[in-house]
């Protein structure tokens, strides 16, 4: 029996990145096993940015927060956003130059962004990295992966590292 070939020949696969290697080594994953040479699908990367603090214009102990701390927590976040695009980029700038790469940043709580995006852009495949957190840490914190693969109308692939195998 031969392989089954998993590459289509066009559609929307979303890509979840981060920070972490784990959503890299999914990108590359997906790059390996989801595209070909004469692919025309579509690879969205998705970065979803941390919701905003909410500010009073005090802080914990009683200190005014300045308009400058303010702008240097939102350009924190700005240079985080190039900084895993970048990241991204050196993924799948080394499995040719025609794959059609949209860029999508979004900013909230990551598991409701996600689904939501994913949706609004009908999909075909949302691919996630896993941070292998193990059964406790998920019980307590809840995976963004697991609300995902529940919540979205597309297939779901949740990649694991090579460690986590």
């Amino acid at each position: 029996m031969e392989g089954v070939n998993m590459k289509k020949s066009e559609g929307k696969i979303v890509v979840a990145v981060d920070e972490s290697e784990e959503s890299m080594y999914a990108l590359s994953w997906c790059l390996t096993n989801l595209f070909s040479q004469s692919s025309n699908s579509t690879l969205v990367l998705l970065y979803v940015k941390p919701p905003p603090p909410v500010y009073s214009p005090f802080d914990a102990a009683g200190y005014m927060f300045t308009n400058d701390a303010v702008k240097t927590m939102e350009k924190y976040g700005s240079e985080m956003v190039n900084s895993v695009m970048q990241r991204a980029e050196a993924v799948y700038s080394n499995f040719g130059s025609s794959i059609n790469v949209h860029r999508v940043v979004g900013c909230g709580e990551a598991k409701d962004v996600i689904c939501g995006i994913v949706d609004k852009l009908r999909a075909d495949t949302l691919i996630m990295g896993s941070h292998g957190y193990g059964f406790i840490n998920r019980a307590l914190l809840g995976s963004v992966s697991d609300y995902c693969a529940k919540h979205v109308k597309c297939p779901v692939v949740i990649v694991k590292h090579g460690e986590e195998i």
